[in-house]
């Protein structure tokens, strides 16, 4: 059952440029090194500056699979780091796991 994780973050203004371009990174570096897609989700309506990342994984499993060997790959931890601490406004981040809604199953006649 697929497991989706909704991010919510807001970019300084100060560094939108850099922030973005980051972010850009991130999803690239994360798309070609692990085993879940992810989306960068821009606002339409509401806060300007705030981002989030959609990853959607095969299950809670995987997702906390691939979460290890995120944080144990250097490469990732130095994008991430970057972000975190000179791109986004510190406490604006907000996590959200959710999973899908499984079809009902109908009953055999």
């Amino acid at each position: 059952m697929p497991v989706i994780v909704y991010q919510t973050f807001e970019v300084r203004q100060d560094k939108f440029k850099e922030g973005i371009e980051n972010l850009r990174d991130i999803k690239k570096f994360r798309n070609e090194n692990y085993d879940h897609k992810v989306e960068i989700l821009t606002p339409i309506s509401g806060e300007d500056h705030r981002y989030s990342l959609l990853s959607t994984y095969e299950g809670l499993a995987e997702m906390e699979l691939q979460n290890k060997k995120m944080f144990d790959d250097e490469d990732y931890l130095k994008l991430i780091g970057d972000f975190f601490l000179q791109n986004i406004i510190q406490g604006s981040m907000n996590t959200q796991i959710f999973r899908t809604l499984s079809e009902k199953k109908q009953a055999s006649k």
